[in-house]
């Protein structure tokens, strides 16, 4: 099995959308948890986030001059965290580079960058029956709560 050696992780910018978009859209279109993905939304969301750095991070994961993964962080606040958190709002290795150690590369990577920001917990879901995904946060020392993630929609969202 190869690993991560070679990968390069760069912090993405605007011109970088289009490669983001259709990995995102391959993301939200895999099972488990399969979901339409509205690439206006997604589109508009991205822009916000890569220009606005008090909203977060993203960072994608290159193998050369192919994209092989990406990895967003963004940051909040908590109090019962003790101030700045952050939450893991998506991880996507490309099918072509899993299990080679690329998605506890970008954890890692994401994590240290989330230390350096100030945040003192990160967050993360994951859809259930993602067996590999959930046997990686586990295995770099996520926990499951006995919390369920729930939400209310305040704008509309595409059906």
């Amino acid at each position: 099995m190869s690993d991560a050696s070679g990968i390069q992780i760069r912090e993405a910018a605007l011109a970088d959308a289009p490669t983001l978009l259709r990995m995102m859209r391959t993301l939200a279109e895999q099972d488990p948890g399969a979901i339409k993905f509205d690439e206006a939304r997604a589109r508009s969301a991205l822009r916000l986030l890569l220009s606005t750095p008090q909203l977060g991070r993203a960072w994608l994961l290159w193998d050369g001059e192919v994209a092989a993964g990406y990895v967003i962080l963004v940051l909040g606040f908590s109090i019962e965290y003790g101030g700045r958190d952050g939450f893991v709002d998506e991880l996507y290795i490309e099918p072509a580079y899993r299990r080679r150690g690329l998605g506890r590369m970008a954890m890692e990577f994401a994590e240290q960058q989330a230390k350096e920001l100030g945040v003192n917990a990160v967050h993360l879901e994951v859809d259930d029956g993602n067996d590999p995904a959930m046997e990686l946060y586990r295995g770099i020392g996520y926990v499951d709560h006995d919390r369920h993630l729930m939400t209310k929609w305040l704008t509309k969202k595409a059906s």
